[in-house]
């Protein structure tokens, strides 16, 4: 007769079907499991068809794993290890090795002549994976701004710079790197940040950075750091804003946007000495800073020796004309800029760079080490290629062909589906400004049709810190660098049918 068939009729006599972790009370109200052998072998017989090297690990991880999930819950005796490897048809070592390793985890406890119960201090349940990455499942058509076209993604160029990376990177370059970032990136960086946007950059106070996010939270902590406990952002702006301030402990006050850009005179009156900026291209009106008001704003950080972020989220996308250069290169001493390749190749990559005023670097520099010890080696070093061999400018010079023809593209189809509607802000960037008449109704009620349509959009009232007013013109922020043309002429046309539910 067989290991299996002995089991099968040791199951069959001592009730191996009956639930996990059944319990009678033994001596002195200690709770015995009835039928433990039979439930622990049912348990973790899978483990036994493990190769013989890896058995012992096996049985291990199924001990555990029915800890974990309440299959085996607190209190149940386990057979000796005498009785289970039996039952299992493995050594008696094997299992000895499994209920000390559990043991000493604090999955098992066990007495001297008291056997192995399973303890009392696991309370875990079976994790789950949940994607928290913004979304818009189930809609016909998504108008979310902030996501560029992924599929433009240069897969074939960046495999290849990759190839070469791994090829020729030295060997200590694999150890912990600068926490400004490895020389070479910076080196890259500086030169295609002054030719590009019109940046004073110098590699020494380049940071790389896992995007504009993390850039902002290393600046809030800067500034916390020196005393500040309130920053400026633009009113209407980027809701993200707030919230990585805050995780600095550093509060927002809202400032209005005008048709020039931040109202000084807010600014002036607010009493704070940092204020975040989008001049370039104003996150969300699409408008650009005037020279008038970018004047202004440095008069201002120079009087009160002040600082201005300036975050160059898509300043490389202008259509009508060659972009406006950074703010930053009319005064590094108070200006921080930040940009990143989230728009122009792709946000999974987490990588783009902080330009640091001197008087700030080294509170910077320090906080980047202690937050993650820098920048991942080999992203840095393919990066650095691709902007080296010229890849990086094909890829925005791709880049701007598509989403200049889908910015035309949706213009369009808006002025077909929407008669009277006004786009506004410049020809620029991921997004336009759309603003409807009000006979096409209410803010609330036009959105709630073309949800129930299958559209997803955002109203420009999701970006401002002011209560909207109900009978103002409906104004969305919509996005189209995701979209192709036709989806988004599909998209502008099912809007326009649910306008009417």
């Amino acid at each position: 007769m067989t290991s299996s068939e002995t089991n099968r009729q040791r199951g069959a006599r001592t009730g191996a079907g009956e639930q996990v972790g059944a319990e009678v009370s033994g001596g002195a109200g200690v709770p015995v499991s009835e039928g433990a052998g039979s439930v622990a072998w049912e348990v973790l017989l899978p483990a036994v068809s493990a190769p013989a090297r890896a058995r012992g690990r096996a049985l291990q991880t199924a001990l555990r794993e029915a800890v974990r999930s309440g299959r085996l819950v607190p209190g149940t005796r386990l057979p000796s290890s005498r009785d289970l490897a039996r039952d299992l048809g493995v050594s008696r070592g094997l299992v000895t090795e499994a209920y000390e390793q559990l043991t000493a985890e604090g999955y098992l406890r066990s007495g001297r002549g008291a056997g192995t119960w399973v303890g009392g201090a696991v309370r875990s349940a079976r994790p789950r994976a949940r994607d928290l990455a913004p979304r818009s499942p189930g809609a016909r058509a998504d108008f979310v701004p902030g996501t560029p076209d992924l599929s433009l993604f240069p897969r074939a160029a960046w495999a290849a710079a990759q190839r070469g990376v791994l090829a020729e990177l030295p060997h200590h370059e694999l150890g912990y790197p600068d926490p400004r970032g490895l020389p070479r990136l910076r080196t890259a960086l500086a030169e295609l940040l002054a030719r590009r946007r019109g940046v004073v950059a110098d590699p020494e106070r380049i940071v790389v950075v896992s995007g504009v996010a993390q850039a902002s939270t290393l600046l809030g902590f800067a500034l916390h750091a020196r005393g500040l406990r309130e920053v400026g952002v633009e009113d209407p702006g980027s809701p993200q804003h707030d919230d990585l301030y805050a995780a600095a402990g550093v509060g927002a006050v809202p400032l209005p946007v005008d048709d020039e850009g931040l109202a000084v005179g807010p600014l002036q009156a607010s009493g704070v000495r940092a204020v975040v900026t989008t001049p370039a291209h104003q996150y969300p009106t699409g408008i650009a800073y005037s020279a008038r008001r970018r004047a202004e704003l440095l008069d201002w950080a120079r009087s009160v020796n002040g600082l201005i972020m300036e975050d160059d989220y898509d300043g490389d996308f202008r259509y009508d004309r060659a972009p406006v250069g950074a703010l930053q290169g009319l005064d590094p001493e108070h200006v921080a800029y930040a940009g990143s390749v989230s728009k122009s190749l792709a946000p999974g990559l987490r990588l783009g760079w902080l330009l640091v005023p001197e008087s700030l670097a080294e509170q910077v520099i320090e906080r980047k080490r202690t937050m993650d010890l820098g920048h991942p080696t080999l992203d840095q070093a393919l990066f650095a290629r691709f902007v080296e061999r010229g890849d990086y400018d094909r890829q925005l010079r791709r880049c701007q062909r598509a989403y200049r023809e889908r910015r035309d593209a949706l213009v369009a189809a808006l002025e077909e589906h929407f008669p009277g509607a006004r786009v506004s802000g410049i020809a620029a960037g991921l997004h336009v400004i759309a603003t409807l008449p009000k006979r096409y109704g209410p803010e609330e009620a036009f959105l709630a049709r073309v949800t129930a349509a299958g559209v997803a959009v955002r109203p420009l009232s999701d970006c401002t810190h002011t209560r909207p007013d109900p009978t103002a013109e409906t104004r969305l922020v919509i996005g189209y660098a995701h979209l192709s043309p036709a989806r988004i002429r599909e998209g502008v046309r099912l809007m326009a049918e649910a306008r009417g539910r």
